[in-house]
């Protein structure tokens, strides 16, 4: 064999296992992409948005992932979950009489029950970043009842503002309670 027809099959080998490589990690990406999406629901179009593109975006929510594994959550004794639900209940009757006292308890059990069940509590941002590892449809109500709470905090808050954020908080309250019987996206640990 010539020596150029040999540099000529090295050449279209050489390209052709860089396609196949290339075909490979594409597919790859896109079934990264796929389970990123399914696992974290709409806060991976969140995700996107806030980052800017889809590489940033996927890099944090693997990221949340890779923390959420360290998480040791737990589950509450019968006795905590009464408790839990009974407290729940006397926030939410209060909020006929006093609303953003009603909101303000409201935010204070969502974090006390956070930090029972296991999940690290501080940042707003970061605890809502862990809480969408396991609660992904929900920490969108997070999200919506801590700007809401926000907002009252400035003033800037009216009455059924307020009675939106007791709902957003319910949402993630119940399925923090009771996280067996709450409908939310599959999520492997």
């Amino acid at each position: 064999m010539s020596e150029p027809r040999l540099i000529i099959i090295i050449v279209v080998a050489v390209v052709v296992v860089v396609a196949i490589a290339a075909i490979a990690i594409r597919g790859s990406k896109r079934q990264r992409s796929a389970r990123l999406r399914r696992q974290f629901g709409p806060e991976y179009d969140r995700a996107v948005q806030e980052h800017g593109n889809v590489t940033r975006a996927e890099a944090n929510l693997a990221e949340r992932e890779r923390r959420g594994r360290r998480i040791i959550v737990r589950s509450l004794s019968p006795d905590e979950h009464e408790k839990f639900a009974e407290a729940w209940r006397a926030a939410q009757s209060e909020f006929v009489d006093d609303p953003a006292q009603a909101v303000a308890e409201a935010d204070r059990l969502v974090q006390e029950l956070m930090n029972q069940r296991g999940y690290p509590v501080g940042d707003f941002e970061r605890q809502a970043e862990d809480i969408s590892v396991d609660h992904p449809v929900v920490v969108e109500n997070y999200r919506s009842a801590h700007a809401i709470a926000e907002r009252h905090r400035n003033g800037g808050a009216q009455t059924e503002e307020l009675r939106e954020a007791m709902v957003h908080y319910r949402k993630l309250y119940d399925e923090l309670l009771n996280p067996e019987t709450a409908v939310s996206i599959e999520v492997n640990r």
